[in-house]
């Protein structure tokens, strides 16, 4: 497991372009209202030096399966230094997987499986949230102000001819506003966002006694199926204490304790349904009124994590590989790709990224220890070694003695 999954920590380096037919879509509201998150759109990759493919994920949306630590032998500082207590170093996994638009409930087949660490996905995801987030606040606040005009004018004829106008048609405004000022307000209504605290860093909080500095990053939660911010003991956030709670250690400048809001956070986790779609519209484009056709393009959140992963996808019917010639790396590697997912998915990892044996002990924790059925296994075997061990002395002094015996009478008769 060391070796496969120290081969598979250098492969997620590795990337396959995933080429489909070009597709393309209607520019509608919904489309456009998104058109800010294309400033790194991008629809070719290059593949060579002098060659250049088309890549389509354009029917394809972000579906978040797992999040998994796991536990190695930390071979770079030579299996830990002088200031280090233990030889592990941990490696933070999200499982993701592209499912087709049209399957994001069930997702059973034509996808593809990825696994990249946790600090990118979290990266391209929040970097996404968040320019959702943004824009919707920043329509749902046009609307809402045209709205007010309209109502303290009574005339709704500057509205028609507003070519922004379709941006508001199914905005709910007094709903929308509201959620927008509690995120605008949040530090005065006593939380902070815990979308900033998924970079390991130290908390502003020292222990008077006995000096104890605490670190704030993301982990695995609820068997990997959510992310939260936990308290470690460490500068790489490896040793997680689960003695404490976050929110007791959240103040603010003035020192007022403080709340984490998971506002922004869990829509990167969402349980049953995709997260994002990699379709994204040209910011330049109409608002869609004259039903002109574009071709689509994948959002930079898609592109990131794709080329960043490791893929398992020809198992599930996804047509990642065109040409072996070219992708030789991926497909050199998927095969183990797809087995350490399997391994990570079959709960062989606890949340902390301890490997799980039989009777739920660890072992991988700085020190073993065994459960009751490996001490009884233990007991039986070595008083089956020893009783085994009597019972052919026994056998070997009978055989002796009757040999002497024998010989005895052998040479009484031949004297």
């Amino acid at each position: 497991m060391k070796l496969s999954l120290a081969l598979l920590v250098s492969a997620l380096g590795y990337s396959a372009a995933n080429p489909f037919a070009p597709k393309v879509s209607r520019n509608t509201a919904k489309a456009h209202m998104n058109a800010k998150l294309m400033s790194g759109a991008r629809a070719i990759r290059k593949l060579e030096q002098n060659e250049e493919q088309e890549v389509d994920l354009t029917g394809y949306s972000i579906k978040f399966e797992k999040c998994q630590f796991v536990k190695q032998y930390n071979a770079e500082e030579g299996g830990g230094g002088e200031d280090s207590d233990t030889i592990l170093t941990t490696k933070r996994f999200v499982i993701f997987r592209l499912c087709s638009d049209t399957s994001c409930s069930s997702c059973n087949y034509n996808y593809g499986e990825y696994i990249v660490d946790m600090d990118t996905y979290l990266e391209a995801t929040l970097g996404y949230k968040q320019e959702v987030q943004e824009q919707y606040c920043e329509t749902c606040n046009e609307c809402y102000q045209k709205a007010a005009e309209a109502a303290e004018n009574d005339d709704d004829a500057n509205q028609e001819e507003d070519e922004d106008a379709y941006k508001c048609t199914n905005m709910d405004t007094a709903t929308c506003y509201s959620e927008c000022q509690n995120i605008e307000n949040m530090e005065e209504n006593g939380y902070m966002d815990a979308s900033e605290y998924t970079e390991c860093q130290q908390l502003d909080y020292e222990n008077d006694d006995d000096g104890v500095v605490y670190y704030a990053g993301a982990m695995c939660a609820s068997s990997g199926t959510r992310i939260k911010i936990g308290i470690f003991t460490d500068e790489e956030c490896s040793n997680y204490d689960e003695t404490k709670e976050i929110e007791d250690y959240m103040k603010n400048e003035n020192g007022y304790s403080m709340k984490l809001s998971y506002h922004l956070l869990k829509q990167t986790f969402a349980e049953n349904e995709c997260i994002a779609s990699c379709l994204a519209v040209n910011e330049d484009e109409n608002n869609g009124d004259d039903g002109e056709e574009q071709e689509a393009e994948v959002n930079e959140a898609c592109e990131t994590l794709y080329e960043a992963a490791g893929k398992c996808e020809s198992s599930h019917g996804f047509d990642g590989i065109v040409s072996y010639d070219n992708y030789d790396n991926q497909v050199r590697n998927e095969e183990l790709v797809c087995e350490f997912i399997s391994s990570l998915t079959a709960g062989h990892y606890d949340q902390t990224g301890e490997i799980v044996v039989s009777g739920g002990r660890t072992t991988l924790g700085g020190g073993s220890s065994t459960s009751g059925g490996q001490k009884f296994a233990l007991t039986f075997f070595t008083l089956g070694s020893v009783g085994l061990a009597g019972y052919a002395a026994m056998l070997h002094s009978q055989l002796t003695k009757g040999a002497k015996a024998d010989l005895s009478r052998q040479g009484g008769a031949m004297a």
